[in-house]
């Protein structure tokens, strides 16, 4: 934990700021962190465990935050599992998929093109930033 976020959370802990306030400051001071991709640097490559989805938005005065991480192990897993699936119901599926714009053929997804969208996922951080909105993609 830095110093600066122990701050926030020891004016907290003495009742010097709101929890409101200890967020807007926390939420503040990751913002002047250097992005995901400077830690990436520091753990070995390919050890990701997470694809993280970070959105942090304002609309009308209301703040929505939303923090999802996905196992990367859990994708991994599905991947191998699909490939179990009855020819007939990939099919089915691949058929709804196009019907729902999708255009994306379940049959086609092999555990070693995962691996390879991971490792290129692992080099990847993207940050939106817009005037209410941040948008921030990364791999941990």
């Amino acid at each position: 934990m830095n110093e600066e976020r122990k701050g926030v959370l020891d004016m907290l802990a003495e009742g010097k700021i709101t929890v409101d306030e200890a967020e807007r400051l926390i939420t503040a001071l990751e913002r002047d962190q250097p992005t995901a991709a400077s830690s990436t640097e520091v753990r070995p490559k390919g050890k990701a465990k997470y694809l993280r989805f970070m959105v942090d938005t304002s609309e009308d005065g209301e703040r929505t935050k939303v923090n999802i991480r996905v196992p990367l192990q859990l994708l991994r897993a599905g991947v191998k599992l699909a490939a179990l699936i009855p020819p007939v119901a990939v099919e089915k599926v691949n058929t709804e998929l196009t019907k729902a714009g999708v255009p994306f053929d379940l049959g086609q997804l092999k555990p070693e093109q995962l691996e390879e969208l991971v490792n290129h996922l692992d080099d990847l951080t993207l940050d939106v930033d817009q005037t209410d909105t941040t948008v921030r993609v990364f791999c941990e």
